[in-house]
């Protein structure tokens, strides 16, 4: 290969490439350009044509520019208005910039220049052979260049010409051309190029036949439409209807048999229209039709007849439950007046209360007492307000709320709604369900409510709405300030017995296949299996037991072929195994320094023994029990109004600087919180520091000042139930918990002694042995 050294002008190009035997016009508007032009012009019309690395870049420097090019002869120059220059040039021979010798007024570079003058081989035919086969099939495939200029190409006999001829008639990337520029042998070039033509060739192949598959594609559509149009033209002669069209006057004849409000009855027929005009193929047409399938279905205006016999419904909710008569009294209420009018909206009723106490199943009884429909909607572990409200038709597979959903499952405009566990829902990033309901549960909004996907406002005024809850301290204020809340704090132990005869038992036993004949309980037996093997505010678990009873009943009686099962309270452990739970008795003597408490549990009442030990110290108190913060504040509280009052007891004024006192709660096990036992601990500090001991038929509940007052606790209907279970004869109470008496059972109260209470004066005087 021969080589040579020149100085000569160069000239950047921007987007393009020059390659050796190509002769191509150039438009130069640079100054630096011209000037390298003009220089050009006066030496021996040689110029260096060597293309940017970056087109955008006006002003490059070396290293912008590749270093190897294409030596030029300038055939023509012409001037252009506007200071452009136009000029023909023809490719010689590759060169590459050694050196730039200036850079003003025009860019001077020193380059080594490169002619092909490498000897023919068999691997140069070869190589040549393949390059013009691919040209030929390139061409063929891509009929960008004409026969005649094919023709012109595979002519030229030296393999390094054609490869530029060829190189350049090819839709190329700057960066392959230079690649191809730079291979300065010519095999090298060959091989390259032969590359290049195969992968062009394999995309034109695919090109093709994405082309063939489009036209394909196209030619079925139009076809299709062309026979639908045929199709519809055919049916219209002969009278006929299409699917479409049918579907179309089905909906329209379902909104004439409804009686739609006004608002509705437009707000469909326009969707019917858009669905009407709309292509089948379109996908919107099936989010239209499920649009107008659930506004179709939507009870508007179907009511039921609501059964307004004060008596039956009385009886029915008297047969389906035991007990609870707050809640019956207050369905008696409304369906009294509603008897007297018809304008009154219906209430929303929160049901508060421990697992198993029957607020589920009220619900459907006071839906079977007024002759409504029932549905039951879940609020547990509910996080998206689109729960509640509904998606936008805009988002895919958009669905209506639930309160939506259940209005249409039950197809009324007036059933009884639950809205159960309202105190598990939850909020997150998606947005605040609670915040949603209160819409829906606003007597004054719920007449129009708004759900997402429905876009109509929806009458919600007329159902009648029960909520249930276990813990009302969960339920956000907004929500609890729209409700009628009714506590049902639990059943007592005859009530549990009643209904463990009335309803329990008779349904285990049928249950089971077994009949009154073959098994037998005594109440004595309900009362053990409630007091030794459950602990709960409602009777769920007593009616487990009662079904695991009645399993090992029947299965001894398949196997000894049919005895009379009878279960009494002595046998019942060989049935139920060991007993799980005690409750809790009164001492049955009085001692010093032991006081009987009464606590609340979510479980019901439950009696506390507290206990104090005086040791020799400094007077430290120490509190044990897991006592929570709540406790060991009233137990400051009281242990501070016993040190004030230290000289009117009779105790040493500094006892506490003598003794340490030690202040215990048996069942250390179970956390114990709340200001409940404030009065009991004072007064078993006064009965250890005095040596008096405290009656042992007494309990007492309530919170203590450091004055002496004692404060109202709630909870009072269980604690009460809890001493009259551990045969405490007297309760003490504070005296602003007088309301409270009227929710206890008549014969509870009969059994007890109430001792109404406002200082802790009166409190020692009446809990404290006084020994004569």
């Amino acid at each position: 290969m021969a080589e040579k050294r020149r100085t000569i002008p160069l000239l950047p190009l921007r987007g393009i490439l020059v390659f050796p035997y190509m002769i191509i016009h150039l438009d130069v508007g640079r100054e630096k350009s011209i000037s390298a032009l003009e220089e050009a012009m006066v030496q021996d019309r040689l110029i260096m044509l060597a293309t940017q690395k970056d087109a955008q870049n006006d002003t490059p420097q070396p290293e912008d520019i590749f270093s190897v090019g294409t030596v030029a002869e300038i055939k023509q120059l012409l001037k252009l208005p506007g200071g452009t220059i136009r000029v023909l040039v023809e490719g010689l021979h590759r060169g590459e910039i050694e050196e730039f010798i200036s850079f003003d007024p025009y860019y001077q570079v020193q380059i080594r220049e490169f002619s092909d003058v490498e000897p023919k081989t068999p691997e140069t035919e070869a190589l040549t052979r393949t390059a013009i086969n691919q040209f030929e099939q390139w061409v063929k495939l891509s009929k960008k260049i004409p026969p005649e200029t094919l023709v012109s190409v595979v002519v030229v006999e030296e393999p390094g010409r054609l490869t530029d001829l060829i190189a350049s008639h090819l839709s190329l990337k700057i960066e392959d051309k230079q690649i191809l520029l730079e291979a300065v042998g010519v095999n090298a070039r060959l091989e390259r190029l032969c590359e290049i033509l195969g992968r062009e060739m394999e995309i034109l192949e695919l090109e093709k036949k994405i082309h063939v598959r489009v036209r394909k594609q196209m030619e079925k559509t139009q076809k299709e439409y062309y026979l639908r149009e045929q199709l519809k033209a055919i049916q219209k002669e002969l009278g006929e209807k299409d699917e479409r069209t049918a579907e179309v006057e089905e909906y329209r004849q379902r909104v004439k048999e409804q009686n739609l409000p006004k608002d509705v009855a437009e707000k469909i027929n326009k969707e019917i229209d858009r669905l009407e005009k709309m292509p089948p193929m379109v996908a919107e047409s099936g989010v239209i039709r499920t649009y107008l399938d659930w506004l179709l279905t939507l009870p508007w205006t179907v009511e039921t007849d609501d059964r307004l016999d004060i008596t039956v419904a009385e009886n029915i909710l008297d047969e389906d439950h035991y007990g609870l008569e707050k809640v019956k009294e207050r369905i008696l209420e409304y369906l009294s007046i509603r008897k007297l009018t018809e304008k009154m909206k219906g209430p929303i009723l929160c049901l508060v209360g421990p697992p198993g106490v029957g607020k589920t199943s009220l619900a459907r009884s006071i839906a079977r007492a007024m002759e409504r429909k029932f549905v039951r909607v879940s609020l547990g572990g509910v996080r998206d307000e689109a729960e509640i409200r509904g998606h936008r038709r805009t988002y895919v597979g958009a669905l209506p709320g639930r309160i939506i959903q259940g209005m249409r499952t039950v197809g009324s405009k007036n059933p009884v709604f639950l809205l159960d566990e309202i105190d598990k829902m939850s909020a997150d990033f998606r947005g605040d369900p609670s915040s949603a309901l209160l819409e829906v549960l606003d007597p004054e909004q719920n007449n129009s409510f708004s759900d997402h996907y429905v876009e109509l406002a929806y009458d919600l005024s007329r159902v009648l709405w029960v909520v249930t809850a276990n813990v009302m301290h969960n339920i956000p204020r907004p929500l609890l300030d729209r409700m009628e809340i009714i506590t049902i704090a639990g059943y007592t132990e005859e009530e549990k017995v009643e209904i463990a005869k009335r309803y329990l038992i008779p349904k285990q036993t049928t249950d089971h296949g077994l009949s009154g004949k073959q098994i037998s309980f005594s109440e004595g037996t309900i009362q053990k299996v409630i007091r030794e093997y459950t602990r709960e505010a409602g009777v769920r678990n007593l009616e487990r037991n009662i079904a695991n009873l009645c399993r090992k009943a029947a299965r001894k009686i398949v196997q000894d072929q049919g005895p009379v099962i009878k279960i009494t309270a002595q046998n019942l452990h060989t049935f139920l195994g060991a007993t799980k739970y005690r409750h809790a008795q009164a001492e049955e003597t009085s001692q010093v320094g032991v006081a009987t408490g009464l606590a609340w549990t979510e479980v019901g009442g439950d009696v506390l023994a507290v206990e104090i030990s005086t040791m020799r110290g400094k007077g430290k108190l120490t509190l044990t029990g897991q006592l929570g913060d709540v406790m060991q504040e009233s137990a400051q509280a009281g242990f501070s109004y016993i040190r004030s009052r230290a000289k009117d007891l009779g105790i040493e004024e500094d006892f506490h600087e003598k003794l340490d006192i030690h202040i215990h709660l048996p069942e250390g096990a179970i956390p114990k919180d709340g200001p409940s036992a404030g009065i009991t601990m004072a007064t078993a500090v006064a009965s250890a520091l005095t040596g008096k001991p405290v009656r042992s038929d007494i309990a007492m509940t309530g919170e203590i000042t450091l004055r002496g007052r004692v404060l109202p606790v709630g909870g009072i209907k269980e604690k009460v139930l809890a001493a009259h279970r551990a045969g405490i004869r007297k309760v003490m109470l504070p005296k602003e918990n007088k309301r409270d008496l009227d929710e206890i059972p008549a014969n509870v109260k009969r059994s007890l002694e109430f001792a109404l209470v406002e200082h802790m004066d009166e409190v020692l005087k009446t809990a404290l042995v006084t020994t004569e």
